[in-house]
């Protein structure tokens, strides 16, 4: 299901936030919106699913605007994950059926619940579907709130920044297990995240944003000095450990670079 960003602007009071923003998205595809802190990246996901409303350009998703979409529609074609979750004594099953609410009219049925079921045995999280949610580990909670989204049954995943505060360990479990269920599901999956090279390492494209416009947007070869230097205002080494692009800052004009198989670029 193609996803298509046209020309959005969206403004606080006076001040621009968004500024004619322009890409598309094919299904399967996990794309990194990358940036400052302030640049525009949490205010984008929440305009394309029209939490915010844009004062311009459009949203399509095959062809079709959201500007003539209901809210419970939006809702079944785009799961949402805040950067903040709220937290309560939800068992994880309950914390999981939440995001059956669009479909849901007078009452939770049968089929609600085997789709939440089914949602946690795709995350490997069915063995914990009776714990509270204070009980898990981080990494564990964030697949609890990825399953909620999930369990809307959306053709579009918008997840704002859904490993930070993780360790290493976690970090890289949620990001396989996204990128392993926007593939067999055939999502569009839109990910802000703040570590270039985990995104370099998950993602299939790359969304740049610099004060509310987009500077580049393509495949890993939209990740140069140049752009990070754009973005971020900072000096690094592009290359390649064992195949694997990895962006490195430079200090004092320096660059280290583990292992012996880097490759500059």
């Amino acid at each position: 299901m193609m996803l298509e960003i046209e020309g959005i602007r969206f403004s606080y009071g006076e001040v621009p936030v968004l500024k004619q923003m322009s890409f598309q998205a094919a299904p399967g595809q996990v794309i990194a919106v990358l940036g400052e802190n302030g640049s525009g990246k949490s205010t984008l996901l929440r305009t394309i699913n029209r939490i915010l409303t844009p004062q311009g350009g459009s949203v399509l998703v095959e062809g079709r605007s959201l500007n003539h979409m209901r809210p419970p529609e939006i809702a079944r074609l785009m799961g949402y994950l805040p950067q903040k979750s709220p937290d309560a004594s939800f068992t994880v099953f309950d914390a999981v059926l939440i995001g059956r609410a669009p479909h849901i009219r007078w009452g939770v049925t049968k089929h609600d619940e085997e789709v939440v079921l089914r949602v946690l045995a795709l995350l490997n999280m069915q063995g914990h579907a009776l714990r509270s949610v204070l009980e898990l580990s981080g990494g564990e909670l964030q697949k609890v709130f990825i399953a909620r989204a999930l369990a809307q049954e959306p053709r579009i995943l918008l997840l704002d920044e859904p490993i930070n505060h993780l360790d290493v360990k976690n970090q890289i479990d949620v990001m396989e297990t996204l990128r392993r269920v926007t593939a067999d599901l055939a999502l569009v999956s839109l990910v802000v995240l703040h570590d270039i090279n985990n995104a370099l390492r998950f993602a299939d494209r790359f969304a740049l944003i610099k004060s509310g416009e987009i500077v580049a947007f393509g495949g890993p070869e939209v990740i140069t000095p140049a752009t990070m230097r754009t973005l971020y205002n900072l000096d690094v080494l592009v290359a390649a450990i064992d195949g694997v692009p990895v962006v490195v800052p430079r200090t004092n004009g320096k660059a280290a670079v583990p292992g012996s198989h880097a490759e500059p670029r």
